[in-house]
């Protein structure tokens, strides 16, 4: 629970600067955020798989 409040925070904090960066730098941050979840997705995906067989 903790883990979703800290990322909901950084969320913010990075829509509230998006506002104020240039957009090459704000899609670049957002090409980031995206990698880091679709790892995340498949690390999650691949170990519920593991534990139920």
């Amino acid at each position: 629970m903790l883990f979703l409040v800290a990322a909901l925070l950084l969320m913010g904090i990075m829509l509230g600067t998006a506002a104020h960066l240039p957009l090459p730098v704000t899609l670049v941050a957002a090409a980031v955020i995206a990698g880091w979840l679709l790892v995340f997705t498949l690390r999650e995906r691949r170990n519920h798989e593991g534990t139920s067989r």
